[in-house]
């Protein structure tokens, strides 16, 4: 009963360590600030970058889409293009663009031919004219807005006058 058992030593394998296998490759979509390698995009998703040590007055106009990270002061035309302000962006001017993104400050007239988006860091200060806004919860907007008609959108498709802009009214 009390006897002790006799046991045979344990055999233990030996196991070499195994690397883990790599992670899986994740693919993340951009956002609309990041910048994108001009050389490696098509010509028509190509766009300019005013970067936030740029302070700019006058008039620029543009055929690719802009994002201003700096200062801009003055009159902006992208008549089929957007225009993107960064959260840093400081812009007074009058604008005119397919669309407009704003994340940082705005002060001025805006007539976008799309849609004008102010993300919840945005601040806009100005009257829009556009065919469609979103304003995300947080943003600042003072001003008045004019929604244009289907038929007076698909008519400014080319250039903006101001005649096709009176009679959205």
């Amino acid at each position: 009963m009390w006897r002790e058992k006799k046991t045979r030593p344990e055999v233990v394998p030996s196991v070499e360590p195994v690397a883990p296998p790599p992670a899986p490759y994740v693919e993340t979509p951009m956002n609309e600030t990041t910048s994108k390698v001009a050389g490696t995009t098509p010509a028509s998703q190509r766009h300019t970058v005013l970067g936030q040590a740029v302070n700019l007055k006058g008039e620029l106009s543009a055929n690719e889409d802009l994002l201003i990270e700096g200062q801009f002061e003055g009159t902006l035309s992208l008549e089929d293009h957007c225009l993107t302000v960064g959260t840093e962006g400081q812009v007074k001017a009058e604008i005119r663009a397919r669309q407009v993104v704003i994340l940082g400050t705005i002060t001025g007239k805006i007539t976008a031919r799309e849609k004008v988006e102010i993300r919840r860091t945005g601040r806009l200060m100005g009257d829009l004219t556009t065919g469609s806004v979103a304003i995300e919860d947080g943003a600042y907007f003072k001003g008045s807005i004019d929604i244009l008609r289907e038929d007076a959108r698909e008519g400014s498709r080319g250039k903006f006058s101001q005649s096709t802009l009176e009679t959205s009214a």
